[in-house]
């Protein structure tokens, strides 16, 4: 019996709890989180009705790859292409769909048309970036959106990649997002290009190790003719993801030499493995000797 000091915890609270164990579950481990947060709540209105949110923000954030009809290639439920009814929309195959967050899957597919002014600029991306993409993440999936403000347009390519690997006690993302806008007429002018790099893996056999990094970058383009200019955003996006992950590699080689060997020593100061059944026996030989 709970005693009178206890306060009760509100459905606002609870909702607000599980919303934030969502938001937070790693790459490839959303099923397990709901799972765990649907037993502890045990109200599945309240958790559709207060935590659904959560899930489309989740999946948004983690640029979630959605298969969709007529393509071979998956589109990544994002910010950039939510048309804030329930429905997604697909710039490669111009077609939106409703979308699922719980089972992660489209439907009720429909005609999309994009804005003309603004779709050979990103179109011409598109096919200079997926080459980009489908060399340097063999397990990778991109989409390049695009909208228009008065004359000014946006573009934003996205990449997404992951291992999922359970049976190894493992899972891993990365995301990247790259974002410029410019004024189509006006040649020759620099503008700023912005992205932003997300790295994500899990580790929990027999424990539970996390890292979360990330990195932001900024970098100066021309505007050119359309060719160029995704060639230019191609290459600058490719430079700064080799140094971020080079930068990654280094790091953890000189934890490996350095701060991993501080928390335990691999060999005693001889430089030799102990040999324990030469030191009983030398222990055994010593008592005897001293009787």
């Amino acid at each position: 019996m709970a005693s009178e000091s206890e306060e009760t915890i509100s459905d606002q609270e609870k909702v607000r709890i599980v919303s934030d164990f969502i938001l937070h579950s790693p790459p490839g481990e959303f099923n397990e989180v709901f799972n765990d947060v649907r037993t502890l709540l045990n109200n599945d209105t309240l958790l559709k009705e207060g935590a659904s949110s959560a899930f489309a923000q989740y999946n948004k954030d983690q640029l979630t790859p959605c298969r969709v009809n007529g393509s071979d290639y998956p589109v990544l439920i994002s910010e950039h292409n939510d048309l804030n009814t329930g429905r997604f929309y697909d710039p490669r195959t111009k077609q939106s769909f409703r979308y699922d967050h719980l089972r992660k899957d489209a439907t009720d597919f429909q005609p999309w048309e994009g804005d003309r002014k603004s779709e050979s600029w990103r179109s011409s991306l598109e096919s200079e970036f997926g080459n980009y993409v489908f060399q340097h993440y063999p397990h990778g999936a991109f989409s390049v959106f695009s909208r228009l403000n008065g004359n000014i347009i946006t573009l934003v390519a996205c990449i997404e990649d992951h291992q999922f690997q359970p049976k190894n006690f493992w899972n891993g993302r990365w995301r990247s997002q790259w974002t410029v806008s410019f004024d189509p007429s006006a040649l020759g002018e620099n503008v700023e290009l912005k992205g932003v790099i997300k790295v994500q893996v899990h580790y929990y056999e027999d424990g539970n190790v996390q890292l979360v990094s990330s990195k932001d970058a900024k970098h100066n383009i021309q505007i050119a003719s359309e060719t160029d200019f995704a060639l230019e955003f191609t290459k600058l996006v490719e430079s700064a993801e080799s140094e971020y992950h080079n930068a990654l590699s280094e790091n953890y080689q000189t934890m490996s030499d350095t701060t991993f060997k501080a928390l335990r020593r691999l060999l005693p100061v001889t430089r030799t493995k102990i040999d324990w059944n030469k030191i009983v026996s030398y222990s055994i030989g010593k008592e005897l000797r001293s009787q």
